[in-house]
């Protein structure tokens, strides 16, 4: 059953506005869009270029710790390379916090006796995290320019440095 509703004699009826065609658009702005484009481009490239770097760096802190530890070893600076294994400058007066790998042994792993003998030099070949994550970073190098690589472990939270707990194989 269909209703009626009765008007007012005195009500007029609007009409709806018109519907949009496409006769009706807005005119076509060729250097207004240009700009908008240019806008749109300037705001996504420095933004995907600052994330490349990000991601390209994201290794940069253990790196530089590694850089750091190979470059007193290289100096045959021990008891500074010491403190950078165990990322404190200080450990002479505390040597007991670091019972679990003395000073000795140390030298005898790292110093001229040790697997890489005297370091003449090296460079960092590259970085990684361990296959299942893990709380630090696995820094590559090249020491003396022998075909094997060393390895470290470097804390991302500490920067301690250890033998690192995976097996990487850089290409």
């Amino acid at each position: 059953m269909e209703r009626f509703i009765a008007l007012p004699h005195n009500h007029t009826v609007t009409q709806s506005p018109r519907v949009m065609t496409l006769l009706d658009a807005k005119e076509y702005h060729p250097e207004q869009e240009r700009k908008k484009t240019t806008r749109i481009i300037a705001l996504i490239v420095p933004i995907l270029v600052l994330a490349f770097l990000v991601w390209w760096n994201r290794f940069w802190p253990e790196k530089h710790v590694a850089d750091k530890f190979f470059s007193a070893l290289q100096r045959q600076d021990f008891p500074t390379a010491y403190g950078i294994y165990y990322h404190d400058p200080n450990w002479k007066q505390h040597p007991q916090n670091h019972a679990q790998y003395p000073y000795n042994e140390f030298w005898q792993d790292w110093g001229p006796g040790g697997q890489w003998g005297v370091v003449k030099n090296f460079r960092i070949y590259g970085a990684s995290n361990c296959p299942g994550g893990g709380t630090g970073v696995v820094v590559d190098l090249i020491v003396n320019d022998r075909a094997q690589h060393a390895q470290v472990y470097v804390d991302k939270n500490d920067k301690t440095i250890s033998s690192p707990p995976c097996d990487l194989e850089f290409h």
